[in-house]
């Protein structure tokens, strides 16, 4: 948050950081570790990545390590499903295949997204 004393408001502050993933591991939406450079590799490239703290998509409770699904913790869900009886239909995540499985062909989350000024009759997959 960033004071702005004409308004003496508060105001959100985003800081943009380029970092180098030469492995490329992360994906658009990952929380990752960065750890700054000795020096810069290019004019923008200022840091790099040393791991990957929470992948896109499987959410997990920063302060119990849990896994959690909306705003309940799995292990919740699957007392709940023991106890009841669970669902036909119900999403198995201990069974569930890692994010990445449909690369190329329904997850287009490795391509980088841009915005589609304009219809030229070209496929445009990673347009917003």
């Amino acid at each position: 948050m960033e004071l702005d004393t004409n308004l003496n408001m508060y105001f959100k502050k985003d800081e943009f950081y380029f970092a180098h993933d030469p492995d490329k591991r992360c994906k658009t939406g990952d929380i990752v570790l960065i750890k700054e450079l000795p020096e810069r590799l290019t004019r923008l490239i200022s840091h790099s990545v040393e791991e990957i703290v929470y992948p896109l998509g499987d959410i997990t409770d920063p302060i119990t390590g849990k896994k959690v699904v909306v705003g309940k913790y799995r292990e919740d869900i699957e007392e709940a499903n023991r106890l009841f009886g669970k669902s036909k239909d119900a999403f198995d995540y201990a069974n569930a295949p890692p994010r990445g499985r449909l690369e190329g062909t329904r997850d287009f989350t490795h391509g980088e997204t841009y915005i589609k000024y304009h219809e030229d009759g070209k496929d445009q997959p990673f347009a917003v």
